[in-house]
């Protein structure tokens, strides 16, 4: 808005209010046109967002409170895991539009209170599933055929064959729970192993896609050789998977985990590794991380060290759906879901 100042002296009070509601103004249409990056990204995102009329900025040094300073000055944030979109933070960013995730947990957003104030939530789980379909049936293989134990081995000079004998997955029964963009892409990938594929989700019915049969959860225990877990990290799913849980299983199974670490109470599992209730188990994530999914705790407890001692357990960093291509295909997804929300800035 461009102001012309009126020389005269009685206008001299109406150009300041001018002034003022002018700042005001701009002040407002700036911040419906930026966005605040949160986290390392994609350059995908900035250079999508900035063509789509958004100023885009990112501040690698800033803490949460230098964040919230900021929060009011920005329509849309963009968000993977290294800090907490809560309450407390969301009333600090009274213009915001849209929180755009980077992947697909959404556990450290308030959705339900972002919602509410009409801010739209977004992820790109579509842009993961085929990495964590692919490394999880990995983590399968590597687990029937001991292969990382074996890779040890003959690193260190020993031969052992008949101590490395693999199981097949081919004829098992693999049991499912959560039937998303990842457990689909996991049952994708195991139609060409002659396998039966079960699926149980609490939120979803009627989802035939010709990978997987449908099932309930009491089928899941009684029919399954291995468990993959494959849900959203909530109240309700956290610790799921216990000593009670794994009691209901009518075999002893092998158990895959590429969702979240505290779906799993660790504790439990080791117990049942024990007894071999739990013949085998692959492990992404573990209830031990820190809640950016950066690092690990530094105290940790005697069940972490069973688990890194173990020859019939697997474990890899957080990394299922963390690949070259998955880190442009969550951008993509995520930009075009914020451009199809707000179609100019």
């Amino acid at each position: 808005m461009h102001l012309t100042p009126n020389p005269s002296p009685e206008g001299e009070g109406n150009y300041s209010l001018r002034l003022c509601v002018s700042a005001v103004l701009n002040k407002y249409n700036i911040a419906l046109q930026k966005v605040l990056i949160i986290d390392s990204v994609h350059p995908l995102i900035r250079e999508e967002l900035t063509a789509n009329g958004f100023q885009c900025d990112y501040f690698p040094e800033y803490n949460r409170k230098e964040f919230e300073a900021i929060a009011d000055q920005y329509s849309g944030i963009i968000i993977r895991s290294k800090i907490k979109l809560d309450r407390p933070f969301l009333e600090k960013a009274v213009h915001l539009r849209f929180v755009g995730r980077v992947g697909a947990g959404m556990e450290n957003i308030d959705v339900e209170y972002a919602e509410s104030r009409g801010i739209i939530c977004l992820n790109s789980p579509e842009g993961s599933r085929d990495a964590v379909g692919e490394h999880t049936l990995g983590l399968l293989l590597s687990l029937l055929n001991r292969i990382n134990t074996a890779d040890r081995q003959v690193r260190n000079g020993k031969w052992i064959r008949e101590g490395n004998r693999g199981i097949e997955i081919k004829g098992k029964t693999v049991g499912i729970v959560g039937y998303g963009n990842m457990g689909s892409a996991f049952a994708q990938r195991l139609k060409g192993f002659e396998t039966n594929v079960i699926s149980y989700d609490k939120y979803k019915t009627n989802y035939w896609d010709g990978n997987t049969q449908e099932t309930s959860l009491a089928e899941i225990f009684e029919m399954s050789d291995i468990l993959s877990l494959h849900v959203p990290l909530t109240e309700e799913t956290h610790y799921m998977v216990d000593d009670l849980f794994i009691s209901k299983f009518k075999k002893n199974i092998w158990l895959i985990n590429t969702s979240r670490g505290p779906v799993v109470k660790t504790v439990d599992l080791v117990k049942n590794l024990k007894t071999g209730k739990v013949l085998g188990a692959a492990l992404d994530v573990l209830e031990y991380e820190d809640s950016s999914f950066e690092k690990i705790s530094k105290d940790l407890p005697e069940e972490y060290h069973y688990l890194t001692n173990a020859e019939n357990v697997v474990l890899t960093p957080h990394i299922a759906g963390w690949t070259a291509e998955s880190n442009y295909k969550l951008a993509r997804v995520l930009v075009e879901k914020i451009k199809a929300a707000f179609p100019k800035g």
